[in-house]
């Protein structure tokens, strides 16, 4: 292993004498230099594909203890660079002023000069291993949170994703539960793939339920399963979602949305890796690793009466908070690029768009209630709108603050107004689909079809385009 040794000595006192024990003790593979000021010495150690070692004297001509204020400075900009203060004579408030400052370790200058360096090399050794293996684990660690974002399109490189990431490659390790916590359009679904293949299940079934799309009945018989004739049109028995993510993982999206009697049922899963076929008597083991994820504040609904406290003390093993897109500086032009790239390729008419300036500091603005799945919209929707070959922040159309306060008089109706659109340009987005509109605005479809008459008539149609309702 190769390392800079830089000794710091503005007085040139005992120069010679300690070098030449560094670099007799050291060996050749490390190379030993002397400089004369504390920025030649911190410019070295800001390069951080080396190795580096700081021998800092105590007393420099800055005047005596200036030594262990440079120690500060170090540590500033190479938190893991050894730092050995040297000092014409040792004690033990010397020590333990230099330690709390910061530095490595204390080298008494005279006698013995040379078995001391070799002491404190043998030390040092230890430290360096430590330091070449922590650096390894942050490249593999930068490695493997671009291969997750390159496999999953988890774009952005904002704190808030770096973190997530950081958080996914270490709770997926561990086969235990994980609540993934977060808004609407936030990607939770791809944070609980990302989990998935990061534990090495590429291979292993990735199985889906949101939670919010069925009764207690029907979500029964989808998680469970259920042997023929339990019911009518039962005409054959079934696999549920649990056997089939055998070996796997359930991700059991809008988990929020139970009924506490249903809770119940999955607490028992959970705990025991147990459950029973709708109509049937035998008990079925499964081996699949449970993530759920939801918006809403599990905690507020605990209090509430509304959610099982076991089943949540269970569910969280680990939970991971995906970050709203209005916390992630920097992310939003990337995304849009990226949404755009992408709209490109499945539809080559809308290739050779680009986004100018304007639009990109209109969407930076914008507060995005939908988080990246409204981002994603926006874009295409735009991309259709534009009959030049840039977007503008008019194509963008995005709900600025003074469409809200002009939007009607009273608070109820500048919400209304807000609604009304949300809903109207979803389902112009979908053709008129209600399905696929309410996965759009991370509503059951139940909840879509209400807002839709309420909002748009009786015939729930658009408003923009009268695309009429479809049901798929």
């Amino acid at each position: 292993m190769h390392v800079c040794v830089w000794i710091l000595q503005p007085n040139q006192r005992d120069l010679g004498e300690l070098a030449a024990g560094f670099q007799a003790e050291a060996g050749p593979e490390w190379a030993v230099a002397t400089l004369t000021s504390a920025d030649q010495l911190l410019d070295q150690l800001a390069d951080r594909s080396r190795h580096h070692l700081a021998i800092v004297p105590e007393a420099t001509l800055e005047g005596e203890g200036a030594g262990l204020a440079l120690v500060a400075r170090i540590r500033a900009v190479a938190q893991d660079v050894p730092v050995v203060v040297t000092a014409q004579r040792g004690s033990v408030d010397l020590a333990g002023r230099a330690i709390a400052a910061g530095a490595t370790d204390l080298l008494v200058l005279g006698q013995n000069l040379r078995q001391r360096i070799a002491t404190l090399l043998g030390k040092l050794r230890g430290w360096f291993e430590v330091i070449e293996r922590n650096r390894a684990l942050d490249e593999d660690n930068a490695k493997l949170r671009e291969a997750l974002q390159a496999r999953l399109k988890i774009i952005g490189h904002s704190p808030p994703i770096e973190r997530m990431l950081d958080e996914v490659r270490r709770v997926a390790e561990v086969p235990r539960p994980v609540l993934i916590v977060g808004e609407r359009g936030t990607g939770k679904e791809l944070v609980a793939r990302a989990i998935h293949f990061a534990a090495g299940l590429a291979n292993r079934p990735m199985v889906t339920v949101n939670c919010a799309a069925f009764n207690d009945a029907l979500l029964e018989s989808e998680l469970f399963g259920h042997e023929k004739g339990a019911f009518t049109g039962a005409d054959a028995a079934r696999r549920g979602k649990f056997e089939q993510a055998d070996g796997g993982t359930l991700f059991l999206d809008e988990i929020g949305h139970m009924s506490l009697a249903f809770q119940e049922k999955i607490l028992r899963v959970v705990e025991y890796g147990t459950f029973t076929r709708v109509g049937g008597s035998g008990e079925l083991a499964t081996t699949a690793r449970i993530i759920a994820a939801t918006n809403r504040d599990l905690r507020e609904e605990i209090r509430r009466g509304e959610f099982l406290a076991d089943l949540y003390d269970r569910l969280t093993f680990e939970t991971i908070h995906v970050p709203p897109l209005r916390e992630r500086t920097g992310d939003v032009a990337v995304l849009a690029q990226f949404f755009l790239d992408q709209f490109a390729a499945e539809v080559p008419a809308f290739a050779g768009k680009k986004l100018s300036p304007a639009a990109i500091r209109a969407l930076e603005q914008y507060a995005f209630p939908g988080n990246v799945r409204e981002l994603k919209n926006i874009i295409e929707r735009a991309a259709c709108r534009d009959i030049q070959s840039e977007i503008t922040p008019e194509d963008l159309g995005l709900l600025a603050h003074d469409d809200l306060v002009s939007a009607g008089g009273s608070f109820q109706e500048k919400l209304d107004a807000f609604a009304r659109r949300l809903i109207g340009d979803a389902l112009r987005q979908a053709g008129g689909n209600q399905a696929q509109a309410a996965r759009t605005l991370g509503l059951a479809y139940h909840q879509l079809r209400y807002y839709a008459r309420k909002y748009l008539g009786p015939t729930g149609a658009c408003p923009r385009c009268g695309a009429e309702p479809k049901h798929g």
